[in-house]
């Protein structure tokens, strides 16, 4: 297919949304001109963005590229929600993909499952929410309030996630991939098990959060300050720019890969293990400590 039939395939998919090209290029972090130069064929979106695009418009790749293939009825990457207790009164089914939320209150919004996917969220509130399961594909979420909200086993994926506060959150086993958080506010959370791969962590305040077998896997770690215990977490192939660990207690920590020449260590105390690693990747130990292992 030309770059004009791809273009007009992305302007049919968009108006059936009802978006304006200013709306669906806030939504996908790029300026209206150049949706408006996809549309004429002038230039191509990159895959990354495509595939966005797609969650957002209730569509999927094959349909930019096929000729033949028409915007479907049904979205396919919504998923149902699991059936409840026959005593327990049915959930609304409530599909909040694709939308422009600004300045709501949803506090108290629970099973949304994957019906949030590829949404801008912006100066929003969920206050003590149960969201826990959900998964937000191709999201721009800015300014927006999640404090003391069930965010455990969460999905991120392609989000950007901006100038957020998630004080108190619960994230067990949530996840970020390809995702991009900063200038957020998550002190006193809770990352146990939580896995970052293909992510920027960009000045996110970690002051009391809890970093428990915690994995950053091909991640950008800039303007960061960590405190306080850090145990059995993983830093692999990770980018430090900027990060200090202030004071903190690493037990059982592992780094591969990883470039701790531009990370500072103040004050902190390690196990023999950890500062193995450490050694190996060239950190400056001069104020690190080696603690006796536990038995």
């Amino acid at each position: 297919m030309t770059t004009n039939e791809i273009g007009e395939k992305i302007a049919v998919a968009r108006k059936l949304k009802n978006f304006s090209q200013a709306q669906l290029s806030e939504q996908l972090a790029v300026s209206a001109q150049a949706v408006g130069k996809w549309e004429r064929g002038e230039s191509m979106p990159d895959i990354m963005t495509f595939q966005r695009m797609a969650t957002i418009l209730g569509t999927d790749l094959n349909y930019f590229v096929r000729e033949n293939d028409s915007v479907p009825e049904t979205e396919p990457i919504l998923s149902t929600i699991a059936a409840e207790e026959k005593d327990t009164p049915e959930k609304p089914d409530w599909n909040l993909s694709g939308g422009n939320w600004i300045d709501a209150d949803f506090s108290g919004l629970h099973g949304l499952a994957e019906k949030f996917n590829g949404s801008n969220i912006e100066k929003c509130r969920f206050l003590k929410s149960d969201l826990a399961g959900l998964v937000l594909k191709g999201n721009n979420i800015r300014g927006s309030d999640f404090s003391r909200s069930d965010l455990s086993g969460c999905k991120f994926a392609h989000t950007n996630i901006n100038q957020d506060t998630f004080i108190g959150c619960d994230f067990t086993r949530s996840s970020f991939f390809h995702s991009k958080v900063s200038d957020c506010d998550f002190s006193m959370a809770n990352l146990t098990g939580v896995v970052s791969k293909w992510s920027h962590f960009k000045k996110v305040n970690l002051n009391g959060t809890v970093l428990y077998r915690t994995k950053f896997e091909y991640s950008q770690l800039t303007d960061n300050t960590f405190t306080g215990e850090i145990t059995e977490c993983s830093f692999e192939n990770c980018d430090f720019a900027r990060v200090i660990f202030d004071g903190a207690i690493l037990r059982q920590c592992f780094f591969k890969n990883a470039k701790l020449k531009r990370a500072t260590f103040v004050n902190c105390q390690v196990d023999r293990l950890t500062y193995a690693f450490m050694k190996t990747c060239k950190a400056d130990l001069t104020d690190v400590t080696v603690t006796e292992d536990k038995k």
